[in-house]
């Protein structure tokens, strides 16, 4: 089990850190913070270069403390409300990612969840320190904060479209 947590931990987490990274930089094929905003900007979003560096700076960090198993319900807080916004974001194309649907949003939804129900595993920064187990009602604190902050970010930095 605890190798399988692993694998769960370093692919989400990895990801998760890497989409991130693009988002505020150069690496890994990113367009840096000035790709970053125009995304923000063309999917609605207000703030730009501050949004873009927001949501890639929590990406970063949550997916990086998930990969590591470092303060896991934090970290699969912060991929929750991430991915609840890209979730929103991709929801008006359906389901499925082949016509730019929130399938994968919600994949990476899921993992956080089910790692903060599990916990990180003997595998992990949080088990060396003492730190987990982590009580099982962390996970529905975890969906709550994370969906929450997420949807509450979207209400806050979403523009309305302009009348017709």
């Amino acid at each position: 089990m605890d190798t399988g947590l692993l694998i769960l931990r370093l692919l989400a987490g990895l990801l998760v850190a890497g989409h991130g990274l693009q988002k505020i930089s150069p690496l890994l094929g990113g367009t840096g913070l000035a790709g970053g905003a125009r995304e923000f900007r063309a999917d609605g979003f207000r703030g730009g270069a501050l949004t873009a560096l927001a949501a890639g700076g929590g990406q970063l960090g949550s997916g990086l403390l998930l990969a590591a198993g470092l303060l896991t319900p934090l970290a699969a807080t912060g991929v929750v409300g991430v991915m609840t916004v890209a979730l929103t974001v991709k929801r008006p194309n359906g389901l499925w990612v082949q016509n730019d649907g929130y399938e994968y949003p919600l994949v990476l939804i899921g993992t956080a969840v089910a790692l903060a129900a599990t916990g990180p595993g003997a595998w992990s920064l949080d088990h060396s320190l003492g730190l987990a187990p982590y009580p099982l009602w962390w996970t529905a604190l975890v969906l709550a904060a994370g969906a929450g902050s997420g949807l509450l970010t979207r209400v806050a930095l979403h523009r309305t479209p302009a009348p017709s």
